[in-house]
């Protein structure tokens, strides 16, 4: 009995580990952190990829660092559509693929 508790309690634990933790931090702290944003927009032919950072001292913004870079386009793919149109919507459509961003800090 014991065990199937235990096998239980790890399942669970398990389960509610695993939640998306994107944006776990609400407000940066102010009093001197670099917040950084990255995002990418496809454009005909080639993709910008977009970083900004937010430079904060004191609890006030110094500086603001905004690179854009020329990524080749990666084709397209086929996905679901949903959009304010109701045509799109359950078909399958053509869209641009996107780029996987992974961020290592040190």
């Amino acid at each position: 009995m014991k065990s199937k508790l235990l096998i239980l309690a790890c399942l669970s634990f398990l389960l509610f580990s695993c939640s998306d933790n994107e944006d776990v931090v609400k407000q940066p702290n102010k009093d001197g952190s670099i917040e950084t944003t990255m995002s990418t927009e496809h454009r005909a032919g080639y993709d910008l990829l977009i970083t900004q950072h937010k430079i904060w001292v004191y609890g006030a913004l110094d500086k603001v660092i905004t690179t854009v870079d020329t990524l080749k386009n990666l084709g397209f793919t086929m996905a679901e559509g949903s959009s304010n149109n109701e045509d799109s919507d359950g078909k399958m459509v053509n869209v641009p693929k996107d780029y996987e961003i992974y961020i290592t800090v040190k």
